[in-house]
């Protein structure tokens, strides 16, 4: 594409997730070159755009991965012919087998690179998979202070088992695909509804109290909002309490209003 004529300095990485790490490369950098794979994702695809001002450009890992470093360097060379300057973490791995690293890159490209020391907050080193980590943990805290944002999803609308409404409270059920999902429960979360953030309550996992089958739903607090479809977002503010199983639908009701209350409690304390 004709843009990448005027790109003189790049920084490569996954970027999944675009954390205080990853922005740490961004802005020493006109672009990104984001490796692509499959799943688990933080920030999936395109959407990692959303999080950085930078142009991103996409290689898909399954189709650079067997390239020795050399013809790496050269694919990059050619792809941006007007390239000064790469720039990468201090633990970049690239090539066939993974079988260059950021030295390597040094001895290659007769431009400069620069490599990026590592990132730690409160002593943790700032990765992708240990957000991941932190997420399945149930450890909000953690992961969106490497993020350096709340963490977000995103799912379709789809139709629920038709209970919530009728017995419990009104929820939106998504059909979520390829995000990294925090741990069975529920959350303090907000929800963007035509395009307003609403202060919400949401839960995932498998729903063991009524039909046993997995869902992410989210209950909008203090709104009827009728019925939606299409995509929505999610966004995890605090975690409440993991899944457990009620042996009656009233007491999974007292529970279910019990968390919208300390949902309620703790949105309003963040502001």
């Amino acid at each position: 594409m004709k843009y990448r004529n005027s790109i003189k300095s790049i920084a490569i990485g996954s970027f999944d997730g675009l954390h205080i790490a990853h922005q740490t490369l961004a802005e020493k950098a006109d672009a990104l070159v984001i490796i692509e794979r499959n799943g688990g994702y933080l920030t999936p695809g395109y959407k990692r755009s959303h999080f950085t001002s930078k142009v991103c450009c996409f290689y898909h890992f399954d189709v650079i991965k067997g390239l020795t470093p050399e013809a790496f360097v050269e694919k990059l060379k050619t792809d941006f012919p007007q390239l000064e300057q790469i720039v990468v973490g201090y633990d970049f791995g690239f090539g066939k087998n993974k079988a260059g690293n950021a030295k390597t890159l040094q001895d290659l490209f007769d431009g400069k690179v620069e490599i990026v020391e590592e990132v730690s907050i409160e002593g943790v080193s700032v990765h992708s998979r240990t957000i991941k980590a932190y997420l399945r943990e149930g450890n909000l805290v953690m992961a969106n202070r490497l993020l350096g944002r709340s963490y977000s999803i995103e799912g379709e609308i789809i139709s629920g088992q038709g209970l919530g409404k009728n017995e419990l409270v009104a929820t939106l059920n998504l059909a979520v695909k390829e995000y990294q999902l925090p741990l069975d429960g529920v959350y303090a979360t907000r929800t963007l509804v035509e395009g307003e953030w609403k202060d919400s309550v949401s839960f995932l996992g498998h729903r063991v109290s009524t039909d046993g089958h997995y869902a992410v739903e989210t209950h909008v607090i203090g709104d009827d909002i009728g019925v939606m479809s299409g995509m929505l977002k999610v966004t995890f503010i605090a975690f409440i309490r993991e899944n457990k199983k009620f042996d009656s639908l009233d007491r999974l009701k007292r529970q279910i209003t019990e968390d919208i209350r300390v949902s309620k409690e703790l949105l309003s304390s963040i502001g």
